[in-house]
């Protein structure tokens, strides 16, 4: 059995989860509300404070959608009642990052600044002008969100320059060897 599947998800004092026809699962939490249809083939039980996620039979296919069913429900629990964020860091002389309104401005070396808008349900902070942080309940949301502004100056291998996650580690390069 799947060791990920088989362990049961703690339902937090405020959460509320309703599973609808077809495996559609809200889940309701003092942070918001996420709904996500979950793999019709398995079966989502709540009680005594803890969602378990059963499978019908041991076939290859129930087997690789157990985990998977398991941590999504996982995911939504844990973002109604306490959400993610992802940080990210500019590096570079001039790299700096400002909000402005719900709008963040961001100058990484191009002739003008870049202007990135946001999804409603996204936060984005800016702590000091070399850190973004994005906030958000869908763990799925926030990972693109930080990946497209990360996309749009990539840390470089050379000098390193670039917008990169916090804790990512740049593969650094040689430079050109001069006589």
């Amino acid at each position: 059995m799947s060791r990920i599947g088989k362990k049961p998800i703690p339902v937090p004092a405020g959460v509320e989860i309703s599973v609808g026809e077809g495996n559609l699962v809200t889940v309701k939490g003092q942070k918001g509300k996420l709904t996500k249809q979950l793999p019709p083939c398995l079966e989502i039980r709540v009680e005594n404070g803890q969602a378990v996620v059963l499978r019908p039979s041991d076939k290859k296919e129930h087997r690789s959608l157990h985990g998977l069913g398991r941590t999504l429900l996982a995911n939504m629990i844990e973002g109604v009642s306490s959400g993610f964020s992802r940080s990210l860091e500019l590096i570079g002389v001039g790299y700096r990052a400002a909000k402005q309104g719900e709008t963040l401005v961001l100058n990484v070396g191009y002739s003008q600044p870049v202007n990135f808008t946001p999804r409603e349900d996204i936060e984005i902070e800016v702590p000091a002008p070399t850190r973004i942080t994005v906030k958000g309940i869908d763990k799925e949301v926030v990972g693109d969100t930080a990946a497209m502004i990360r996309r749009i100056r990539p840390p470089e291998p050379y000098k390193g320059k670039g917008i990169k996650y916090e804790k990512e580690f740049i593969r650094r390069k040689v430079g050109k060897a001069g006589k």
